[in-house]
């Protein structure tokens, strides 16, 4: 779980790397069941309280509180610490969804964003399925994005790219008059291969309109037909 500054200091004045946390957890129809992992991180112990969680809609979607009673556990150097919790589901709408917990670090408030997600599915015969391949370049500034093809699943869609000479793009993508959430765009810094992931495509819409930006916000899109 990604982590901000926090650690065994005066209040306001914490290391880095003080602790990190992860989220653990098994996805059932109507629940999710796992733990916060709490480790230690650097050879001190730390006192941490656990004041809260939430489950959030991605990428940045209102919040919803998990169940969790505040606790204070003593964190030991390089052991881990487990924080139960069990999340209700059933009536979340559908998307993806991800972890966030409030721990107090030696007296630092501070929060922690999930290193994993999970899905709530859209309803059978919604979303668009399939594998288009596009074979297309885009000139994104100084750059040249090549469009390999965009992968349609029931949860996702996924666009392979790559950019030369590598470097870091954003990604926009629309269905129709829908804007499909960009969940994550990781590009290999070596070969610029990248992977671009993106809230599935509904079914109606004929085609997908693909926004890439680089650097100095250089623009340029394309529309990608579905059918």
């Amino acid at each position: 779980m990604g982590q901000e500054p926090s650690g065994r200091r005066a209040r306001g004045d914490v290391s880095a790397a003080a602790v990190s946390v992860r989220a653990r957890f098994e996805r059932f129809p109507a629940t999710v069941k796992g733990a916060f992992v709490i480790r230690g991180e650097d050879s001190d112990p730390h006192q941490v309280v656990v004041r809260g969680g939430r489950v959030i809609r991605l990428p940045s979607s209102p919040a919803r509180q998990v169940p969790l009673e505040p606790v204070t556990v003593d964190c030991p150097p390089h052991h881990d610490v487990f924080v139960p919790f069990e999340m209700p589901i059933g009536d979340l709408d559908p998307g993806w969804y991800g972890f966030e917990v409030e721990l107090d670090v030696d007296g630092s408030p501070r929060k922690f964003r999930g290193d994993r997600r999970f899905v709530v599915g859209w309803p059978r015969g919604t979303i668009r399925t399939g594998t288009v391949r596009v074979d297309r370049e885009l000139k994104v500034g100084d750059a040249v994005v090549r469009i390999d093809r965009v992968q349609l699943t029931t949860d996702s869609v996924s666009v392979r790219f790559t950019v030369q000479p590598p470097q870091a793009v954003a990604m926009r993508a629309e269905a129709g008059r829908s804007r499909l959430d960009v969940l994550a765009v990781e590009i290999n810094p070596q070969t610029g291969e990248g992977t671009a992931t993106a809230y599935p495509a509904p079914r109606p819409e004929p085609s997908l309109r693909l926004e890439f930006e680089g650097e100095g916000r250089a623009r340029a899109d394309l529309s990608v037909e579905l059918t």
